[in-house]
C-alpha cells in the first residue's frame, strides 16, 4: 500500500489560503512520519490582464481585512493594491513550480514567502524579478530561476497543477484532499480551525477495525 497523500489545494495570492499558513505549517511538522503533504497550485486569477478597479480593491481589502481578523495574520493595508495593478496570480504560481523543478525541499517555504511579501509587506508578486530575489533569499540561484521561470515548461507545468485543481473539482482554496491508493476524502474546503482539519485526517487515518 502507498503511503497517503494529503493534497493541499492554494494559491500564493488567495488571502484565505495566508490565513491557513499557520495550519498548514503544523500539518506538516505533526504528519510528516504518517503521510506526504503535496502541494498544488490552484490557479485563483491565472492570467488576469485587466487592472483592477475600484470597486474590485474594496472587494479584495473586504476579504483581507475578515482574514486579518479571525487568524491573525499580519496584512499591509497601506497602499495595498495601487492603481494599475493586475491581479494575476499564474506568475506567482509558477514561481513556485519552478523552483521546485530544482530544488523540491523549496516549493512549500517559496510558497510561503511569496504570500509574506504580497500580504505582510506589499511587495508586487506578480514581477519576475520580486520573485526571482524571494527565490534568492531561500538560496536559489536568481539567473537559473529566471531562465527556468520563463521556459515554455515551466508554463506548461503551472497549467498542469490548474487543471489537477478543477480535475480534482476543487473550487475554491484552501482545499485538503486525502488520497489513500485510489480513495480520494475531502478533508475541507475553505480556511478551517486546525483542530476540525486534524480530526478529519485523522479520521481517515484510523486504522479499519
Amino acid at each position: 500500500m502507498s503511503p497517503p497523500i494529503l493534497w493541499y489545494f492554494a494559491d500564493p495570492m488567495c488571502s484565505w489560503c495566508w490565513g491557513f499558513s499557520p495550519a498548514i505549517e503544523t500539518l506538516r511538522d505533526q504528519y510528516r512520519d504518517r503521510l506526504k503533504i503535496a502541494l498544488v497550485l490552484g490557479g485563483l486569477r491565472p492570467g488576469e490582464t485587466t487592472p483592477m478597479t475600484a470597486s474590485g480593491r474594496e472587494d479584495i481589502l473586504h476579504h483581507w481585512r475578515q482574514v486579518h481578523e479571525r487568524t491573525g495574520q499580519p496584512f499591509r493595508f497601506d497602499n495595498a493594491l495601487p492603481d494599475g495593478f493586475v491581479y494575476d496570480t499564474e506568475p506567482a504560481s509558477r514561481a513556485v513550480v519552478t523552483v521546485g523543478g530544482t530544488d523540491p525541499a523549496l516549493i512549500f517555504p517559496l510558497f510561503k514567502t511569496i504570500q509574506n511579501a504580497f500580504y505582510a509587506e506589499g511587495r508586487d508578486v506578480t514581477q519576475a524579478g520580486v520573485l526571482a530575489d524571494l527565490a534568492a533569499e531561500l538560496g536559489a540561484d536568481k539567473d537559473a530561476f529566471l531562465q527556468a521561470f520563463d521556459s515554455d515548461a515551466a508554463r506548461a507545468r503551472t497549467q498542469a497543477h490548474f487543471r489537477q485543481a478543477r480535475q480534482a473539482g476543487v473550487r475554491g482554496f484552501p482545499a485538503l484532499i486525502l488520497q489513500q491508493d485510489t480513495q480520494l476524502h475531502s478533508v475541507s474546503n475553505g480556511c478551517l480551525p486546525l483542530d476540525t482539519v486534524r480530526a478529519a485526517i485523522d479520521s481517515y487515518l484510523q486504522p479499519a477495525v
